[in-house]
């Protein structure tokens, strides 16, 4: 599905994304795509050419996601590993950390997975518990994260700390690359009612030391640094989205057209045919907003893109949402089958809402942020 406001090039990438979906297809082999994705250049199209990459950006990226996903073949860390750990890195890594993490994370021999949310702070950033500690020769972090992805397959963890400023004794957040086997960084399973090759885990920093090479960026600049991972990763939320939202509308097209009762395929009847329909609209606007954020971050405007990942997350999820619902119920008891595979979107669907901030939380940004209304929280 390409669009005349795209320029040649992303139509052309587009469609071999695309195909290598389609290749692979549901029921994929998630390595298997993730190496094949990786030796075609597809999972470093927005990092630095000099490292390996693409030398493009989240508009680049976010095509490969959504074309997978429309696929049938998502890849989930591709939210995480190039968007938000590739992006950071960088943009604040030193010279040292882009030669050791940037390669491989651009041609998927290698991962890193983000550890933000913790149990007791949720969307709330500035509660963050996890601590670092400066010691004579690099760090020392405790703490605890919950719903983290991937940390089993990747080698690393970007975690969101905070560290103590000297001057006025409040905390700052700060990011630090703590390897998987590192001593005192402990992870537990959760066990989810989703159907994804990723997993999700507690992870526990008991008196974890790293070396002082391990924070990422500059130790005062805060916020900047972590929202310069949190746009892509709302980019990328709904390009994950639109993509589910596709592939599941696609499935209930082609089932509508052949599908017949009454002498007639379904699809010609309008209490059919509209719903699909309006998923496809609402999926459509979608993708222009999210291509609006990824202009608006590539150009380096991060507080315009900051106000248009947000609403492209948002519409992107309720798009997405709607289109999974409108499939299984075009299929009816089919819909419910093993066999057509649109059940299992059903909560699948639902992540987009909740992460990796909840609509609630966008409604309350564009409230405050965006129309002025006073702050609710």
């Amino acid at each position: 599905m390409s669009t005349d406001i795209e320029p040649r090039e992303h139509t052309e990438l587009r469609a071999a994304v695309s195909a290598l979906g389609r290749r692979h297809g549901p029921g994929f082999d998630r390595a298997a795509l993730w190496a094949e994705a990786g030796k075609l250049g597809y999972l470093g199209v927005n990092l630095p050419e000099e490292y390996g990459g693409g030398g493009g950006g989240m508009a680049e990226l976010s095509i490969v996601l959504e074309e997978a996903g429309a696929a049938g073949a998502p890849l989930l860390m591709m939210v995480v590993s190039p968007a938000i750990c590739g992006t950071v890195i960088s943009r604040f890594g030193t010279d040292a950390q882009k030669e050791a993490w940037l390669p491989g994370l651009a041609d998927g021999s290698r991962t890193m997975a983000f550890g933000i949310t913790e149990p007791d702070a949720g969307s709330n950033s500035h509660r963050i518990t996890t601590t670092a500690t400066r010691t004579e020769d690099g760090w020392v972090l405790d703490g605890r994260k919950v719903f983290v992805s991937g940390v089993d397959i990747a080698d690393a963890t970007l975690i969101v700390g905070r560290t103590s400023d000297a001057r006025t004794g409040s905390l700052k957040a700060c990011l630090f690359i703590v390897p998987r086997d590192t001593p005192g960084f402990g992870r537990r399973h959760i066990e989810m009612e989703l159907d994804a090759d990723e997993k999700q885990f507690e992870l526990t920093l008991d008196e974890v030391h790293l070396p002082a090479d391990a924070l990422v960026g500059d130790e005062d600049a805060g916020l900047l640094q972590l929202f310069a991972g949190l746009n892509p990763e709302r980019i990328m939320t709904a390009a994950f989205a639109i993509g589910m939202g596709r592939y599941a509308l696609g499935r209930a097209v082609a089932y509508a057209k052949e599908r017949q009762v009454w002498k007639a395929p379904i699809g010609a009847h309008q209490a059919i045919a509209h719903p699909l329909a309006q998923s496809h609209i609402e999926l459509e606007l979608a993708r222009l907003m999210m291509q609006k954020a990824a202009k608006l971050y590539d150009a380096g405007d991060d507080a315009g893109a900051g106000e248009a990942a947000n609403m492209a997350k948002y519409a992107a999820a309720e798009a997405c949402v709607k289109a999974v619902d409108a499939a299984v119920h075009t299929l009816g008891g089919n819909g419910l089958t093993k066999e057509f595979g649109l059940a299992r979107l059903v909560t699948a669907s639902r992540v987009a809402r909740i992460a990796p901030v909840s609509r609630e939380m966008i409604l309350n940004f564009v409230s405050a942020h965006t129309l002025g209304l006073p702050k609710s929280y």
